[in-house]
């Protein structure tokens, strides 16, 4: 006699596993045909960049919808459908109300944004449904909260006097975190404020851009960067005596790019470079935990059970998924430690496929072309180099993301901006991309047209 309900139950998963192996395709054709747009859009008008930024809302909504209609199906969990609904008000929120308050505001990015946030959503979700709810519940006070920084940046003009403030405020923390932070694999990252955990180095990559765009306003004769110079490596050694070098790589790249666009002198630059490797070779002999990350980079198969496990397990989630990935729910990406935080991206490869996350990575460019664009339209020098550094800090972050997690460079421990998991990061790349908008806003004609 046949056993229906087992019957019905493989009925059921074949279904199920068809309706994944379709959808992964789906979700890649939405994602490349809005990562085109993402592109096309810098080449149009103003008629048609609206229409182009309504297409990517709707493309991004579609993508949502699909991803976690097999999420849904797979977990059978009324609350993950009404996680879902709470995401699309969100969403809608967030593009709709910053559209109301500020009508010249960059509809590109507030786009990205949300594509970036929704990829971070989904994968979350599959991950870890509470570390989802609660990556969700940050991104929405962090929306609420930095509302009205555009508004601070496009007519407060007192913030570019403020210099040595943003540079005390910004040694003061990170030494806080030196002398009583938490330690997670092997530096320590985070202070306790009562049953927050926070990582300060997050906001203080804003304060520190702050900082040296003020200080090269001001001069750029030799002395004055001297000054600023000595400076920015206070804030380095700090990092690095906290063993967190990821951070510590961002803020110094950061200072060099900032210096170059300020003085053009090819000369600082490559005083620059030279000075970075020989630190870099200084904290390869000084910190264990240094060496072992290099280790396990240059050979993570002679260790594979520990110290090369992490980043084996990336590199075969990676060709596991190949070009399409194996669909979600499909592919195995708990395997990876510290997943959510710095290997998301391997986690997107493995079940959403290797072209679907450089359509994300595209994404990332686009949004750091759209920084570097609106420094060029700015004529005052502070905000020149504020937006120009922001930039740098952004995608420096996404590289380091990313390098680590396909054995192109050590890992660095640092998070993908709104795809990874973490608190601190959310908020404080909501700060970056309010301050930009507010930059937008005051780049004159071009900003004035509402692009």
């Amino acid at each position: 006699m046949i056993d229906l309900s087992s019957f019905n139950h493989t009925v059921i998963q074949n279904i199920l596993h068809v309706y994944v192996s379709w959808t992964r395709y789906l979700l890649f054709l939405i994602m490349a045909f809005y990562t085109y747009l993402n592109f096309r859009y810098f080449s149009v008008d103003e008629r048609k960049r609206k229409k182009i930024c309504g297409r990517q809302i709707l493309l991004m909504l579609l993508l949502h919808l699909i991803a976690f209609s097999v999420i849904c199906m797979n977990t059978l969990d009324t609350a993950v459908a009404a996680f879902y609904g709470m995401q699309v008000v969100f969403f809608l929120c967030f593009i709709y109300v910053y559209r109301a308050l500020y009508p010249r505001a960059s509809r590109l990015l507030v786009n990205n944004m949300c594509m970036l946030l929704c990829v971070g959503f989904l994968m979350l979700t599959r991950l870890s449904y509470d570390r989802a709810v609660r990556q969700f519940i940050i991104a929405a006070v962090s929306a609420s909260v930095t509302w009205i920084i555009p508004v601070i940046i496009d007519r407060v003009r007192l913030l570019r006097k403020m210099t040595w403030f943003y540079g005390i405020l910004g040694i003061l923390l990170l030494g806080a975190v030196c002398l009583a932070g938490n330690t997670s694999f092997g530096a320590q990252l985070s202070l306790d404020i009562g049953i927050f955990s926070v990582q300060p180095s997050e906001f203080v990559k804003i304060l520190y851009v702050l900082f040296i765009a003020g200080m090269l306003d001001r001069s750029t004769g030799f002395r004055h960067i001297a000054v600023t110079t000595a400076a920015a490596a206070v804030h380095v050694l700090i990092l690095v005596l906290s063993r967190d070098l990821g951070s510590a790589l961002i803020f110094f790249t950061a200072y060099l790019f900032m210096l170059y666009a300020a003085t053009s002198d090819l000369r600082w630059m490559g005083a620059g470079v030279l000075s970075g490797s020989l630190a870099a070779a200084a904290a390869y002999r000084l910190f264990s935990h240094v060496r072992n990350r290099v280790l396990a980079w240059r050979d993570p198969w002679s260790d594979i059970d520990d110290k090369g496990y992490q980043i084996t397990q990336s590199l075969f989630a990676i060709g596991t998924g190949s070009w399409f990935g194996l669909g979600l729910y499909e592919g195995m990406p708990r395997k990876i430690p510290v997943v959510e935080k710095d290997f998301i991206f391997a986690a997107v490869s493995e079940e959403l496929g290797a072209l679907f996350a450089l359509c994300l990575l595209l994404i990332c460019l686009g949004c750091f072309l759209q920084f570097v664009l609106i420094a060029g339209q700015l004529k005052d020098t502070f905000y020149k180099l504020t937006a120009f550094g922001l930039g740098t800090v952004y995608i420096v972050q996404v590289f380091l993301t990313v390098g680590g997690v396909i054995k192109f460079i050590p890992s660095t421990g640092v998070t993908l901006p709104l795809v990874s998991y973490g608190g601190s990061s959310i908020l404080s790349t909501f700060i970056l991309f309010s301050i930009i908008q507010g930059l937008y806003m005051m780049a004159g004609p071009e900003g004035a047209e509402g692009k």
